[in-house]
């Protein structure tokens, strides 16, 4: 059975210690206003860490944690501790919940962050920066499977060294399928300049998770174009409601379906929390519209 939950990230949750953040619990409770049954954690931090805390705010709004998200600087040799640190907690959060999914974002790089969207044009790592990027993720994704029970997906996202389809694909080459899948966001992808339903034709086996995103293909053209950054696109709406962007959302239902896809998908409509947007209007908008076209779990 395919379910549909949401993420803090769509109430404009990035990181956990932004003084803008909503308050955790107004997510929560929005969100099961929404009409949605499960949520991620959003950036470690941002929700509790203390389990009992956290377990009865779940229990409390009838939601079920999901996963969480690393997204930190796996391409900096420098801020290791800072991406261990992250997913040690993160790994610990999830598996006091019983969540599954563990997934791993390398952070947005100075180096990557004015080629977003222009594959052509951006920097490549060298062999041996490439190797020591590669060895960190996989240590992570080692660590999440074998001592945490975890499942790891690594996340495409763009402005980081992970964005487009070839350093993916090479990725995936490199790092055994056991201890790393797929988290396949439909949105950045699209924002990569990728057809995402292409790409789930041939490695729709390796997804284990789905993140739904749209992308407004105007905003995307002209922040491709001025090299927007990834924070501004966000507030210029680049990434719209379900359905009304570039992403083939009833394509996509049919590979999950065709594959017998079962697990939950997230919406992620990154925004600005201070932004001209009402993330629970939107929240409910994208799961009527997932409804729509026959995503009908809860």
């Amino acid at each position: 059975m395919i379910k549909i939950g949401n993420a803090p990230c769509s109430w404009g949750v990035e990181w956990a210690d932004d003084p803008r953040n909503p308050n955790w619990r107004k997510v929560l409770q929005e969100n099961a206003d929404a009409g949605y049954t499960g949520i991620e954690l959003g950036p470690v931090g941002f929700m509790p860490e203390d389990p009992t805390m956290l377990g009865e705010a779940l229990e409390e709004h009838g939601q079920e944690l999901i996963g969480g998200v690393v997204f930190r600087p796996f391409h900096d040799t420098a801020q290791w501790d800072d991406v261990m640190d992250g997913s040690v907690r993160t790994c610990k959060a999830l598996s006091a919940h019983g969540a599954k999914h563990l997934v791993l974002i390398d952070s947005i790089a100075e180096r990557r962050a004015p080629t977003a969207g222009r594959a052509s044009e951006a920097e490549q790592m060298d062999k041996a920066e490439w190797t020591a990027f590669r060895d960190r993720i996989a240590t992570i994704a080692k660590m999440g499977t074998e001592e945490y029970g975890l499942t790891v997906g690594i996340h495409a996202h763009a402005g980081g060294f992970m964005d487009f389809e070839p350093e993916l694909e090479r990725l995936l080459s490199e790092v055994d399928e056991s201890i790393l899948k797929i988290c396949f966001d439909t949105g950045h992808h699209s924002y990569a300049g990728f057809d995402p339903v292409a790409f789930m034709d041939r490695y729709i086996e390796r997804i284990s998770y789905m993140h739904f995103k749209d992308i407004d293909p105007v905003v995307k053209a002209d922040v491709v174009k001025n090299r927007t950054n990834f924070y501004e696109a966000c507030g210029q709406g680049i990434f719209c409601n379900l359905g009304d962007g570039d992403v083939d959302f009833p394509a996509v239902r049919a590979k999950l379906e065709a594959a017998g896809f079962d697990g939950w998908c997230t919406v992620e409509q990154d925004c600005d929390p201070e932004g001209d947007t009402s993330p629970i209007a939107d929240a409910k908008l994208n799961r009527i519209y997932l409804q729509s076209i026959g995503f009908t779990g809860a």
